[in-house]
């Protein structure tokens, strides 16, 4: 009985790690069917990859465009390598936990193999599954060679400049032992490529692959694409979607940032290292050109997730020797703010944050009297719903009613509501969906009986509120959403100041319009000086009568920082730039709660 004790412990451990590997060798699966999504939607060419899928299915934008990233990223660097070492007679690509990504085929189709041979590493049953595929479809096995003795032991197949092989990576010896038998040649430049492979171990297993690569490689370029920031409230939610996948992300604690990764590398043996998260990468490297292209390609509207995810995941280079370093990621360079525009020295305000039991993205919100907040439309994880509520600041803190409106205002996300002079709120603009823009104007005002005045008044709960539908003459903008409306006078007249945004037909909008209100009319104002770039995802803000802006989106989806103020003059309006020091951080404004 004392052996079988002993015994089970041991027996347990190595079936839950057979059940852990074959969980990561599951998410082999989800990835390449994102992989062919992506290139199927044109965010990249590779008309190999759906050779390795049975069944196609369409992801969402937002996967989409995150494959697209992972993609673009790794192959900026591999052909970064294969230029710097074009002079070279031999290079080779090392590929850790391959899967089945096509980099081979694609590259082979693409003629960039001159001199160069991929070696592909991973589960042995994955390396089986690869190799049935491979032999099963003749367009891939049109690109191997068979002047090479078959393969065996560990080498499923063989080709001129292609082996793949099946190996646990994390068994160094063997790992050495199959590469060196399979031809790899540990003095020529190697590329060696991670994409969400060494997170899945244990850090002393990852850190020591880290480490014998750098070790037995002495002209290497080491490329990694993996997660980062494990502690906001995304990297929470990341951190347990791959826990349910019973694939624990383990390198997130030990190295949370870009800066940890690096001198992770730096202390395992690689002599230089280069760590970009995805929005440097993106923002930085890819052309604005290449970023308009995939503006166009799908209807996309998921802006505050997509930064977001770019946040989370990074794109690192370290180099052994001086061939190799050529190749690592540059930093993209900052452009220097100017230096001959007015200047505002910006006030330190001390915020205290306060607990609000709301959620919601894309809402709109205003102040409707010192201490009540209206919320509007926006989306939940309950979904996108019409549901109003009002924010009450009181003794205790903030406390939320709901609001009874006269008519529905339907489904609205990334909409204006503006606190109209003399009283009352406009609600214009918005959309249900990327390809449904919100029509019409609204009116809204607060029951005379229970409008909520003084911050010791008591607000009735459901608050009543009147929703009227405005008829506004003149020519209307076009449709939008992400637009900023602010209000603003001119020669005694009240106006709402519209201002950029975006539609189906129009990534960015830099177009601005004024609405008379008194005459409910779209009325054209003169404005003078240089327009601002245009934008969406805006902030705007009345200031002297006039307005300042701030931030938001570009057409290429760069996040910008510069502040302009739209001020009154005798004849209408003028543009003025304002530098503000020290410069605030480039960014959209946050459309939720």
């Amino acid at each position: 009985m004392r052996q079988l004790d002993d015994i089970m412990p041991t027996t347990n451990r190595k079936k839950q790690k057979e059940r852990k590997d074959t969980a990561v060798q599951g998410t082999n699966d989800s990835s390449v069917v994102s992989k062919v999504s992506a290139a199927a939607q044109g965010y990249f060419k590779d008309e190999i990859i759906q050779h390795f899928v049975c069944k196609v299915a369409r992801r969402a934008p937002l996967i989409n465009r995150g494959y697209y990233v992972r993609w673009r990223a790794v192959d900026h660097c591999v052909k970064r390598f294969l230029h710097i070492t074009e002079n070279c007679p031999k290079r080779q690509v090392l590929s850790l936990g391959a899967g089945f990504d096509s980099l081979y085929f694609r590259l082979h189709a693409e003629g960039a193999l001159d001199r160069s041979a991929v070696f592909e590493v991973d589960f042995p049953d994955v390396a089986r599954r690869k190799k049935a595929l491979i032999n099963s479809n003749i367009t891939l096995r049109g690109m191997l060679d068979s002047h090479l003795p078959p393969p065996a032991g560990p080498v499923f197949v063989s080709s001129g400049q292609y082996r793949l092989l099946g190996v646990d990576v994390r068994d160094e010896s063997k790992v050495e032992e199959a590469l060196g038998a399979a031809g790899l040649d540990w003095a020529a430049p190697t590329l060696v490529l991670s994409e969400v492979v060494l997170t899945y171990m244990e850090t002393q297993w990852s850190d020591a692959v880290i480490c014998w690569a750098a070790k037995l490689l002495p002209q290497s370029l080491f490329v990694m694409y993996e997660q980062i920031h494990p502690d906001d409230p995304f990297g929470r939610i990341m951190q347990d979607h791959f826990l349910r996948l019973n694939s624990a992300l383990h390198a997130l604690q030990e190295y949370p940032d870009t800066a940890a990764q690096r001198h992770r590398f730096l202390d395992n043996g690689w002599e230089q290292c280069v760590c970009l998260d995805m929005n440097e990468f993106y923002l930085g490297l890819v052309s604005e050109d290449e970023r308009l292209r995939v503006e166009n390609l799908e209807p996309f509207d998921e802006y505050e997730e997509w930064h977001q995810k770019c946040s989370h995941y990074f794109i690192l280079t370290a180099s052994r020797g001086s061939l190799t370093s050529q190749a690592l990621l540059t930093h993209a360079p900052v452009s220097p703010a100017p230096s001959s525009l007015p200047s505002l020295s910006p006030s330190a305000l001390s915020v205290q944050t306060l607990l609000v039991t709301l959620e919601g993205l894309g809402m709109a919100s205003t102040s409707v009297s010192p201490g009540r907040v209206l919320l509007t439309g926006g989306s939940s994880r309950g979904g996108r719903g019409a549901v109003m509520r009002m924010l009450l600041r009181e003794q205790e803190g903030w406390r939320s009613v709901s609001v009874e409106p006269t008519e529905d205002l339907g489904v609205r996300l990334y909409h204006t509501i503006t606190s109209l002079p003399g009283g009352g709120l406009l609600v214009y603009g918005g959309r249900s969906s990327p390809l449904n823009p919100t029509k019409g104007l609204c009116r809204v005002t607060f029951d005379p009986a229970a409008s909520p005045g003084r911050l010791d008044s008591v607000v009735q709960d459901p608050v009543k509120i009147c929703i009227e539908q405005l008829v506004c003459t003149g020519e209307p903008p076009a449709l939008r959403w992400r637009h900023t409306a602010t209000a603003v006078s001119h020669k005694g007249k009240d106006f709402v100041f519209v201002f950029g945004g975006k539609n189906e037909s129009e990534a960015t909008l830099g177009d601005g319009h004024f609405l008379c209100l008194d005459q409910q009319q779209w009325m054209e104002v003169p404005v003078e000086g240089a327009v601002p770039e245009a934008r969406h995802s805006h902030s705007a803000c009345l200031y002297h009568g006039g307005v300042v802006v701030f931030g938001g989106l570009n057409r290429g989806g760069v996040p910008l920082g510069d502040t302009v103020i739209l001020r009154p003059t005798d004849r209408g309006f003028t543009w003025e730039r304002m530098e503000v020091q020290p410069p605030p951080v480039p960014r959209p404004r946050c459309p939720g709660l």
